[in-house]
């Protein structure tokens, strides 16, 4: 079944890890993970070297529309970064652990920093599409039903048995995003609030997302909290991007209803202000 979870094999993840180091002489401090229609990213990047996922020996490969299916090594600003552009996500059948075998892999190839971005809809009726919402915490429904990457054997090389999720969005992190975006002149459209994760791939129904709306959620989307919980367990600081792509429909009368073309048509409308945070903040992080 696609939720069960064994846990990640050190020594597989290193071969992945060792395959890569073997290929490039660049050594990644950064790591970034791109959302959908978010892979712009890798325009800005120098010194560039891909990797196709096809190519990486134990790979998962991305089956999503607006995910290009690389792996970026290159710099930014003269810091040296590696790009996952096209995440992978359980809906699309991948195991939990597929899913999070990236981090796992940047975390052997050195990276001390995520940054994650991502599409979301928009529950807090604060908020508008086309808002940027900086993750200062996550609500992982699947992970509370038993469905996350740390269940399974532990491997203590990986990180504890028992790591704390308290702060795993770096507060550091959270304010430079914050003052970065006013700096920029996108005071209006920066947010702040609590990324909800649910599976997919269809979209909530209006009493779904009134429950998540009850326990705090702000925006609602497919990925992320599982990537940002291996990178806690393996003590690798987060900063977590998302941009409001759609308003959520709470509304049992209405006949709108979401869709993926939407999706992109905003977060290309809006990813040059999400590509801008991003490599200020690559520019500014110690």
């Amino acid at each position: 079944m696609a939720g069960e979870s064994k846990g990640h094999n050190f020594e597989d993840v290193k071969s992945i890890s060792d395959f890569l180091l073997s290929k490039t002489q660049l050594r990644p401090t950064i790591g970034v993970i791109c959302g959908s229609g978010l892979g712009g990213l890798v325009n800005n990047i120098e010194n560039k070297e891909e990797f196709s996922y096809e190519d990486i020996p134990g790979f998962p490969v991305s089956t999503v529309k607006g995910h290009a299916g690389k792996l970026v090594f290159g710099t930014i600003k003269e810091k040296i970064l590696v790009c996952l552009q096209g995440r992978f996500h359980f809906y699309e059948g991948h195991g939990i652990n597929k899913c999070t075998l990236p981090v796992r892999v940047m975390a052997l190839l050195g990276i001390k920093t995520l940054i994650v971005t991502n599409a979301a809809g928009g529950i807090n009726r604060g908020f508008s599409v086309g808002d940027i919402m900086v993750i200062k915490d996550h609500i992982g429904i699947p992970c509370l039903a038993g469905i996350s990457p740390l269940v399974g054997l532990n491997d203590e090389r990986f990180g504890p048995r028992f790591p704390s999720m308290n702060g795993v969005y770096d507060n550091n992190y959270q304010k430079l995003a914050l003052d970065i975006s006013g700096e920029l002149g996108y005071g209006d459209f920066i947010k702040s609030g609590v990324y909800c994760m649910v599976s997919g791939p269809c979209y909530e129904t209006p009493a779904e997302l009134r429950f998540i709306q009850t326990i705090g959620g702000d925006a609602v989307g497919m990925s992320t909290v599982p990537e940002v919980i291996v990178a806690a367990h393996m003590g690798i600081k987060c900063l977590g991007l998302s941009l409001i792509t759609n308003y959520c429909i709470l509304d049992y009368e209405t006949k709108n209803a979401p869709n993926h073309a939407e999706v992109l048509e905003v977060a290309q409308r809006r990813s040059e202000c999400v590509l801008e945070i991003v490599t200020k903040f690559i520019a500014n992080i110690e």
